[in-house]
């Protein structure tokens, strides 16, 4: 049994994520993908890791990132964590506390001390709970989960420094993991972003725990992934048609 099935009965949360799977799968057969897949990759990439840190409130300007003139530790991380994303998925289903342990140490470095890196400082209970929720999950919609993975870890922040990056990139990994997103191509943060007052309003709603809301994050989650997906539509309508 899914565990989180009751979830998709809440008004307008299953079409909202019918809708943004849709979007995804729209988005990865795009011609582009064909000729110029590297390249979506990483321009989409890059635009994921300055979204998240940009979340996190360490704001740079995209072409500054990709010059390679920032500096900052918090974008550093996002980077690296953006990197490590493909090793990862495999394991995050089979050992998810070490992959969170993981992308705090990438996340994390040159920001909190080193002894903290990796190690959760608060809430082991709800973190052991979305570990086995998350260890060999194969029934709840991938969108889903990786929709409950996000907002579980915004509202634990169980890890020093940058956790929303975590939480960001737990979630990415899951869509990767269980193929909705086979190549980490969505870069789900710049719809997060685009939607900023929104994804602040809506992780706190799901807080309250009530069906509202967890409702409101739902759809809200649903609604960046569509935009991560059309991101990727606009990385590749700028690539030129031959190679």
């Amino acid at each position: 049994m899914d565990p989180l099935a009751a979830l998709l009965d809440l008004a307008g949360v299953a079409p909202a994520l019918n809708m943004a799977r849709g979007r995804i799968d729209d988005a990865l057969r795009h011609r582009a993908l064909r000729r110029h897949g590297g390249q979506v990759a990483a321009e989409a990439s890059l635009r994921g890791a300055v979204a998240s840190a940009a979340l996190e409130d360490h704001r740079y300007g995209l072409e500054d990132v990709r010059a390679g003139t920032v500096t900052d530790p918090v974008v550093q991380g996002a980077l690296r964590v953006e990197e490590a994303l493909g090793p990862l998925a495999d394991l995050w289903f089979r050992a998810p506390r070490q992959v969170l342990a993981r992308l705090h140490v990438l996340a994390a470095r040159g920001v909190t001390p080193p002894a903290e890196l990796g190690r959760p400082t608060a809430a082991a209970t709800r973190l052991d709970a979305l570990a086995d929720l998350v260890t060999g999950n194969v029934t709840t919609p991938p969108l889903l989960l990786a929709a409950i993975v996000h907002a579980e870890l915004l509202s634990l922040r169980p890890f020093a420094g940058p956790a929303g990056i975590v939480a960001r990139a737990a979630a990415r990994l899951t869509l990767i993991g269980r193929g909705s997103d086979p190549r980490g191509l969505v870069p789900v943060d710049v719809g997060h972003l685009a939607r900023e007052p929104e994804y602040v309003g809506a992780a706190g709603a799901y807080t309250t725990g009530t069906p509202d809301g967890v409702r409101s994050w739902l759809r809200h989650y649903a609604a960046a992934v569509s935009a991560g997906a059309d991101e990727v539509v606009a990385i590749g309508d700028a690539m030129p048609a031959t190679a």
